[in-house]
């Protein structure tokens, strides 16, 4: 692989279903810490979180769009305090981030799901959703899909979130910095658990999380690569035309959006677009967005 070069890792064809490279979990992702609190059953991975030590892994490229997809079957029973994340990040105090964090709850009471995104550094778009199944019984897919137009949060390929392109109105869009995956497990019980005021039980650990279904769909791209470098290899040119960047990859199509619809008016609990003691004037991104809801 040349330092200058991007790699596609998956097939050019213009037919959008099928589309997914699988791989296990070693050919595309290494531990990042506490190696002795992973392990691995078959095709199943299993992260630990004791008193000690939670533990992470990380993806071993970096990519620029497509599509990565993992699935999680999430800590049982009493797992109040601990989160558990499945996000994409670049590098640097100006980072790019997309978050998938799943906060742990108190026995009987729904796991919430935080979604937050980080744009050249800055974040503060927290999303905050009880999902319509109980996420520790069995394994369940979470994907995040990005491109030049949109950035996609899915729960069994079902949209819970949509971060759009608004380069237009003079809002950044991050679409020019390689980002790995990665994936960790900690205790959070100063803020996790109903704000901080539910505590982590040791007694009911270790805490475990599981993971298979270990899928990345995208662009790879060496870190010594220059960014012009890495966004013309990345993009669809005379020359290649990658999946991602089909016009109907560029918005919802109207069975996603009513689907959207649906997860934010029946399973969202928390929008920082209308967190007004946050925000006194909303976010210009949630001005268009709230526009485009009322009119869907």
């Amino acid at each position: 692989m040349g330092s200058t070069s991007c790699v596609f890792l998956g097939i050019f064809s213009l037919v959008m279903v099928g589309l997914v490279s699988s791989s296990k979990f070693e050919e595309l992702y290494q531990p990042s810490w506490a190696f002795d609190h992973l392990t691995t059953e078959g095709e199943i991975l299993r992260m630990k979180l004791d008193s000690l030590s939670g533990t992470g892994f990380q993806s071993k490229g970096k990519y620029m769009f497509g599509k990565v997809t993992v699935q999680i079957k999430l800590v049982e029973g009493d797992s109040a305090g601990t989160v558990t994340a499945f996000y994409m990040s670049s590098d640097g105090p100006t980072h790019n981030e997309f978050d998938f964090e799943f906060l742990g709850n108190t026995t009987g009471e729904p796991y919430t799901v935080q979604t937050n995104v980080y744009v050249n550094g800055v974040g503060n778009r927290e999303q905050r959703l009880n999902l319509w199944f109980d996420p520790s019984k069995d394994f369940h897919s979470y994907s995040i899909l990005w491109n030049q137009r949109q950035v996609v949060f899915l729960v069994d390929e079902t949209p819970v979130r949509v971060h759009s392109n608004l380069e237009h109105k003079g809002i950044p869009f991050p679409k020019d910095q390689p980002m790995g995956v990665y994936s960790s497990i900690w205790n959070a019980d100063d803020w996790a658990t109903q704000g901080g005021r539910v505590k982590t039980d040791w007694s009911h650990a270790p805490f475990v999380a599981s993971y298979k279904g270990f899928e990345i769909n995208g662009c790879e791209c060496p870190a010594t690569a220059a960014v012009a470098e890495n966004t013309q290899r990345c993009s669809s040119n005379g020359q290649k035309r990658y999946w991602w960047d089909e016009p109907v990859m560029s918005e919802l199509s109207v069975h996603q959006s009513h689907q959207l619809i649906w997860v934010r008016a029946n399973h969202m609990v928390y929008d920082y677009c209308t967190d007004t003691a946050r925000f006194p004037v909303a976010p210009v991104e949630c001005q268009h967005h709230q526009h485009k809801t009322t009119h869907n």
